[in-house]
């Protein structure tokens, strides 16, 4: 087994960072750009909601078709980086788009779907090509354990650096903030890529799979009952994750108003980050001393705690903020180590297929972890917005996007703005705060806990199993 170099361990590791700098600002914020800066009607909302939703859902079914294009490429720059360059470059054309051009009315509905639909179909040539690139580096479980943990560092360094930063600048000048906020995350998205596609170098493998049409993708998703049960599971693990966050800058604005929210994101997130980073730092060590059946068991048990705490924050639990972040903290870093392992439970089943049936298909596997993100992302949008409007909070932020209107405008000056914004969220009820913060728990506790049992009861590709299928592969080869 040829050991993997450093150059290109760093590389593709540090080459996370853009791309997730890049996820993060459409997947958190493009929604709440559009609820906070554009004056619309709760009908063209709704619109532009099931637009994404729809989008999302094609998106999914579309990642395992890239990851057939993908697993069928005979290119000279070899068989991922024509498609990470690809899809970055145009990806990032699509992002500034998206943050700068405003029509308005259903013109602007219309431009926001066609919009979002090119955004995800350039995000997963880069999606696709980049995560299915992992597995291509190496067999070896202790190498990939290393690959995931220290890309997932990268990964939440890009994530924290949008995610903490762009809650504090935007309340006030909110349309002129986002659109150079997203001229600089296109091209960081850019420049972290280009350091993947020009210092990795690719593992040359034994091209003996003939080429896969579509009828073969599907059989050979549903030959692999481990990848089954390891995909759902991870489908429902990131549809109730995402929602903690995608609510987030509401619950803020709602809890603690419009001027101060938005500077409370930013510990919120640094939570997030550091939560995140530590399950991440720890997790080859735990990984050595806890199988990963006990370890998912133990972060699912505190997740529940988590969330029941964060229900009861200002209720039971006293209203202290430093309270709220400690019970962020332990949400996020279950939620990393979770992650964690699941990631390397599906990438696991690629090992799996190729023992069982004799044919290696990395890239139309390792689509089912994007395929996940992206339905599961389609089923929270529609979620969240669901949410949004039957608690009224969307009401009130029509109120708030007229005043940030008004500011690009140059009619009002920030002061006005934040003061303004504060007095149309004191309208909100307790009940509709209450709403907002309940649909930010129930769903995460009830996916969650599915994904778990699921895990339990169909997947059975232990650490021992998988050894025993690695070292059956080398023989033979």
């Amino acid at each position: 087994m040829t050991p993997l170099d450093k150059r290109t361990k760093w590389s593709y590791c540090i080459g996370a960072t853009g791309r997730d700098m890049a996820y993060v600002l459409v997947s958190m914020f493009l929604l709440l750009y559009v609820q906070y800066t554009m004056n619309l009607t709760a009908a063209q909302f709704s619109v532009i909601t099931a637009c994404m939703v729809v989008c999302m859902v094609w998106d999914a079914v579309n990642d395992p078709m890239m990851g057939i294009i993908i697993e069928n490429s005979r290119l000279k720059w070899g068989k991922y980086k024509p498609w990470i360059f690809a899809g970055c470059i145009l990806n990032a054309i699509v992002i500034i788009c998206l943050f700068t051009l405003r029509p308005t009315g259903w013109a602007f509905v219309a431009f926001y779907g066609v919009g979002y639909l090119l955004w995800g179909m350039t995000y997963t040539m880069n999606d696709i090509s980049y995560w299915g690139m992992l597995p291509s580096l190496s067999s070896d479980a202790s190498v990939r354990n290393t690959l995931v943990t220290l890309m997932s560092v990268f990964i939440c360094i890009g994530q924290f650096s949008v995610a903490a930063i762009v809650p504090t600048l935007i309340a006030g000048n909110a349309v002129q903030t986002y659109r150079v906020i997203a001229l600089v995350v296109a091209l960081c998205f850019i420049a972290f890529q280009m350091l993947t596609v020009f210092g990795v170098r690719e593992c040359e493998r034994e091209d003996t799979a003939e080429r896969v049409t579509l009828g073969g993708m599907f059989r050979i998703f549903l030959r692999n009952d481990q990848l089954i049960a390891s995909g759902v599971s991870y489908l429902l693990f990131n549809v109730g994750q995402n929602l903690l966050f995608l609510f987030g800058v509401n619950f803020f604005y709602v809890e603690f108003g419009y001027a101060d929210g938005g500077d409370l994101v930013f510990w919120f997130t640094v939570m997030y980050g550091l939560g995140t980073l530590i399950s991440q730092a720890m997790f080859a060590f735990l990984n050595k001393h806890f199988t990963r059946a006990r370890l998912q068991r133990l972060a699912v048990i505190c997740l529940m705690a988590g969330y029941l705490a964060f229900l009861g924050f200002g209720y039971v639990l006293p209203r202290s903020v430093v309270l709220l972040n400690m019970i962020a903290f332990v949400i996020f870093f279950c939620q990393g180590l979770y992650n964690l392992v699941l990631l390397v439970m599906v990438n696991n089943t690629i090992e799996y297929d190729e023992y069982r049936f004799h044919e290696r298909h990395d890239s139309i596997i390792s689509a089912v972890r994007s395929f996940a993100v992206k339905l599961a992302s389609g089923i929270d949008q529609g979620l969240s917005t669901l949410v949004l409007i039957i608690s009224g909070v969307y009401a009130v932020s029509q109120k708030i996007s007229a005043l940030e209107t008004q500011a690009n405008e140059g009619l009002l000056d920030k002061a006005s703005v934040l003061a303004q914004a504060d007095a149309c969220i004191a309208q909100l009820g307790p009940s509709q705060a209450f709403a907002l913060r309940f649909g930010m728990v129930l769903i995460p506790v009830v996916t969650i806990s599915v994904s778990y049992l699921l895990l339990r009861r169909k997947y059975t590709l232990t650490e021992e199993k998988y050894e025993e299928i690695v070292r059956s592969l080398q023989e033979k080869s």
